[in-house]
């Protein structure tokens, strides 16, 4: 069967609210870890994962981190028959930087910027632009909201503000992490440092890599200390990770776009491991294997721009294009030369690849990941990694009350 036509429905499993964590425990590592090695599943503490490793492997995390994304404005307060009525409130939640469209330089830029939102009570926004005081470091400052044209489901949202702070410090100073819609709360003082992984450098994400958030400098270290290789890269995880599939079968789907970061270390990192990876969350496994696939376009085509490295959605299960018999050296040794012929130090592009049942892993060995939401794209990439023994392994944590979703427990899964 063609992975197109995957029925969704087949990937249901009953999840009772109260097995969804809606807080992470008080020590990141003393989270519940399934172990699924080889067909048999048993458990253990995170603490212990290190012990499960092989010494001398490469292990990968994704290193972005997570922006308070959610910035709330109200439309000016009206007088109707002679009563003051408090004016909207409008949610921005800011999706992709649109100018500058860098991430970098949007987080350094000054007065003004653009960013592609979604927009809460958009109904009550119908023109002119929206006004907000803050304060910033005991200087009262005022930021305005204007609305531009839509763009798919989004919206252009110029933002311009008085001052000479930047981007990074108005966002500190007025937004709202946005922790995942599932846990059904507001975002509280302490979701600032338990949705952030303890290795968070790069800003750009609106949700957290969260097989990352078990990790403490104890167990790093511990990693360090069996000889393990770490290396990290970058995706900036977008909304559309929580986008259900509402299509019947998978074919229907569109995945979101994400942006992804990966020094010329990394690559050579790749090449002295034989090619092979430990990935640290579903986001690192999307990123490693979009690298395979870069390659193998590089092969046919050797001048793509990094635009032109793209990874398109079913591009990996195409039967003509890019080919699927190149061994991951060779695909990540011509990623390498685009490297040197380019003079750069850092890959900048784009992945929008779904990995289903079907999917022939390339890089990826091992995966330490959560438990993933019912009729997800995530559970169709674990199914795809374990080769379809993906109940067996949701089935033993229910009956074991690991819990589940993003502050919830882990897995390590070694097909």
């Amino acid at each position: 069967m063609s992975p197109q036509h995957i029925h969704i429905s087949d990937y249901n499993y009953e999840l009772p609210d109260e097995r969804i964590a809606k807080f992470p425990l008080p020590q990141r590592d003393h989270s519940k870890l399934l172990v699924y090695r080889h067909g048999e599943v048993g458990s253990d503490h995170f603490f212990n994962l290190p012990a499960y490793l092989p010494q001398g492997a490469l292990m990968v995390f994704n290193n972005t981190k997570v922006i308070q994304a959610r910035m709330h404005f109200r439309k000016q307060s009206t007088v109707e028959r002679g009563e003051q009525r408090e004016g909207a409130l409008i949610e921005v939640f800011l999706l992709e930087p649109a100018a500058p469209t860098d991430y970098e330089l949007m987080f350094q830029t000054r007065h003004r910027c653009s960013w592609y939102c979604l927009i809460g009570n958009l109904k009550k926004w119908k023109e002119g632009a929206l006004t907000r005081t803050i304060d910033l470091d005991g200087t009262t400052v005022s930021v305005s909201a204007t609305r531009g044209p839509q763009h798919g489901t989004s919206h252009l949202v110029t933002l311009e503000w008085e001052g000479d702070a930047s981007f990074a410090e108005l966002l500190d100073a007025m937004g709202e992490l946005p922790i995942p819609p599932y846990l059904n709360r507001a975002t509280q003082e302490s979701d600032k440092t338990t949705y952030q992984t303890v290795y968070s450098k790069i800003k750009g994400s609106v949700a957290a890599p969260t097989a990352g958030l078990h990790f403490t400098p104890q167990v790093l270290s511990a990693i360090d200390d069996r000889g393990i290789d770490r290396e990290e890269l970058t995706l900036h995880v977008g909304a559309g990770t929580f986008k259900p599939v509402k299509s019947e079968e998978i074919a229907g789907h569109e995945m979101h776009t994400e942006y992804i970061a990966v020094r010329r270390q990394t690559i050579e990192k790749l090449l002295a491991h034989n090619c092979e990876a430990i990935a640290v969350g579903t986001t690192s496994v999307r990123t490693l294997e979009s690298l395979y696939w870069m390659g193998c376009k590089l092969l046919q085509n050797p001048d793509l721009t990094e635009s032109g490295l793209h990874v398109s959605q079913w591009e990996p299960y195409a039967e003509e294009g890019v080919r699927n018999d190149v061994s991951p050296q060779t695909a990540i040794e011509a990623l390498l030369a685009w490297y040197d012929r380019n003079a750069v130090d850092v890959l900048h592009s784009s992945t929008q690849i779904i990995i289903v049942p079907g999917y022939d892993y390339k890089i990826v060995k091992m995966l330490v990941t959560n438990f993933h939401q019912p009729q997800s794209t995530l559970l169709l990439l674990v199914s795809a990694f374990v080769h379809g023994d993906w109940h067996r392994i949701y089935d033993y944590a229910l009956a074991n009350d690991f819990r589940f979703l993003s502050y919830g427990d882990s897995s390590l899964l070694i097909p």
